[in-house]
């Protein structure tokens, strides 16, 4: 996959298209990443103890890696991924218009 938890991300398809955020987790066995602010689902949740009452719980849900598209925050600009190899031979991921390295 592509992206790993921790990049930063531009949302390129459905309805939260244009927006930026950053990866919590990535879901590769099902080519899933959960990205903060994205794709927010509301659950209603039932009291589990007497007493208690129940509420509603906003939470971010998974949307496919290729809905999204690696974000370079230094020039505000999402750019697709190449790897390349660096002087001490390690492969590190690269975004293509900016030449900006990801991994360190």
């Amino acid at each position: 996959m592509h992206v790993k938890t921790g990049d930063t991300v531009q949302v390129i398809a459905g309805k939260d298209k244009g927006k930026v955020g950053e990866v919590i987790k990535a879901l590769p066995q099902d080519s899933r990443v959960i990205v903060k602010g994205v794709n927010i689902k509301t659950k209603h949740v039932k009291p589990q103890q007497e007493g208690e009452s129940g509420r509603i719980v906003s939470q971010e849900y998974p949307i496919h890696s290729s809905n999204v598209m690696l974000y370079s925050t230094k020039q505000n600009i999402a750019s697709r991924v190449c790897y390349t190899f660096t002087e001490d031979g390690k492969k590190v991921r690269m975004l293509k218009k900016t030449g900006e390295i990801l991994d360190k």
